[in-house]
């Protein structure tokens, strides 16, 4: 059972600031999330093959090299480049 004194404390460890007034209703959101999740732990848990009820399969492909533009063709119409790469503004 999750209490007024339990959420003021994970407030506390948090270092969140829980109005008064908020308290009651946090309580309760705290008391149904950890009923929800007893609720999933105590689902049974057997082996019937869930993992691919829609019948999925692998989609992936392999890796295939292709040639790719030259770099110079690429870095025609960037405003500024140096040693065959883009120069990018600091952000600071």
């Amino acid at each position: 059972m999750v209490t007024r004194e339990d959420v003021e404390n994970i407030a506390l460890l948090s270092k969140l600031f829980v109005p008064e007034e908020e308290l009651d209703g946090l309580t309760k959101s705290m008391q149904e999330i950890v009923d929800f999740a007893d609720t999933i732990n105590n689902a049974p848990a057997s082996d019937e093959g869930f993992d691919n009820i829609n019948n999925l399969s692998n989609v992936f492909r392999e890796d295939e090299v292709v040639p790719s533009f030259p770099s110079t063709e690429i870095l025609k119409n960037a405003p500024e480049q140096a040693e065959d790469h883009f120069l990018v503004r600091n952000r600071e």
